[in-house]
């Protein structure tokens, strides 16, 4: 199997709480709470893991709650290389309450990265074999200019590093010729890039026939509850979404991610492997942690994957 890099810069402690009510200016007891080590990157490697599929974690880890996260991924067999700072790695944290059927998700800034740790990833990324793949997902902490994605997109392309996409910053469209592997885009983040308010279902195609133009291999579009789409220069299809109860939103874009590198990295099918990661993420989704792909196969059942014709 080739070698395989999720570059996690803005780290996370994961706090989820489960409460009836939240109300202000008294305590609110929990019903439930749960931590969960967490960044986008770290996630596509723990999901990768579940599929026997090994990873390398890289980014940046400090004080006790970055030792936590290196920790966990130690148990879970998963190799780091993270970059040590003197900040501590942030925590953020989710909310479920019931009697409003609401979540609240309360993320941090994340801690201020030295100018010289950030050339020192770099300088690491320069190192990557040909071949390799290269995850960077989620957001930037402090003192880290959304440019970075285009320079890691140049390192990748000079080198011939295989460069997925996770974010969603406005540099993301720079990083296009440099032709990056694949882009995780969601509805929001598309439309974004594209100064538009929103994009709905059916304009979709339009706007990932535009990032196939502009240099992007391939691109997973996620629209949450309303399903997924998958382009390149040959196939655009679509995926809908089973139903279910919705628990946690946070990792069902990485599960969903993970699960589709590694039915490309297997040669799966396009629509199977869309099928597969769409029931993954929405597996996820449902249930506090991440997925343990045991109710993968009737999620599946929920799922009809629709190839669209003359647009890509």
């Amino acid at each position: 199997m080739v070698q395989l890099y999720t570059c996690t810069m803005n780290l996370a402690i994961d706090l989820f709480i489960e409460t009836e009510t939240m109300e202000p200016s008294i305590v609110n007891r929990t019903l439930d709470d749960d931590i969960q080590a967490n960044g986008k990157g770290v996630n596509v490697s723990l999901i990768l893991k579940k599929l026997d599929i090994d990873s390398t974690a890289i980014g940046f880890s400090g004080g006790f709650t970055g030792r936590y996260i290196e920790e966990f991924l130690y148990e879970k067999k998963i190799a780091t290389e993270f970059i040590h700072i003197s900040e501590n790695t942030r925590i953020n944290v989710f909310t479920q309450v019931n009697q409003e059927q609401t979540e609240y998700k309360l993320v941090n800034k994340g801690p201020k990265i030295p100018s010289e740790k950030i050339s020192e990833l770099l300088r690491m990324i320069e190192t990557i074999e040909a071949g390799a793949y290269l995850c960077v997902s989620g957001s930037l902490p402090q003192g880290i200019s959304e440019m970075i994605l285009v320079k890691i997109s140049q390192i990748a392309h000079r080198n011939q590093v295989n460069l997925i996409l996770d974010s969603s910053y406005n540099s993301v469209m720079d990083c296009l010729s440099y032709q990056p592997y694949l882009l995780k885009p969601n509805e929001e983040e598309l439309a974004r890039w594209f100064d538009q308010t929103e994009i709905s279902l059916n304009e979709s195609p339009e706007y990932l026939q535009r990032l196939i133009d502009q240099g992007a291999q391939r691109v997973l579009l996620s629209f949450g509850g309303k399903g997924c789409f998958y382009a390149d220069k040959e196939n655009l299809i679509y995926g809908n979404a089973p139903t279910g109860k919705v628990v946690n939103t946070a990792c069902a874009g990485d599960t969903l991610l993970a699960t589709f590198i590694s039915g490309l990295l297997r040669g799966k099918r396009l629509d199977e492997t869309l099928k597969h990661s769409i029931a993954a993420g929405s597996s996820t989704a449902f249930r506090k942690g991440l997925t343990d792909f045991s109710d993968i196969k009737e999620l599946e059942k929920q799922i009809q994957i629709q190839t669209i014709e003359g647009k890509i």
